[in-house]
């Protein structure tokens, strides 16, 4: 049986993209686990391993390994349609 792959936001809270990504994946019913960067340094410090250059780039959504970094409604839906197999296709 496949689990569900971990979705992560990390973002702001002050950021206007990041109520964005938060208000989407809550009306998807996607449980996601949202990490404030500004007011966590743990949190900054996870975000930029996560790019070659260290930056703080925010919104970034991870889906399991699969990294997005302010994605467009239709490419976060083809990417949560592709590796989360057991839900039906978004239409949001």
């Amino acid at each position: 049986m496949d689990t569900m792959p971990t979705i992560k936001l990390y973002g702001a809270v002050r950021c206007h993209k990041t109520q964005y990504y938060q208000l989407l994946l809550d009306d998807m019913g996607l449980a996601f686990e949202f990490l404030d960067v500004e007011l966590d340094e743990a949190h900054a410090e996870a975000l930029r391993q996560l790019y070659e250059n260290r930056k703080l780039h925010f919104p970034t959504i991870t889906i399991g390994k699969k990294k997005l970094r302010n994605p467009s409604k239709e490419t976060l839906i083809k990417w949560l349609d592709k590796l989360l197999p057991n839900r039906s296709s978004f239409n949001i």
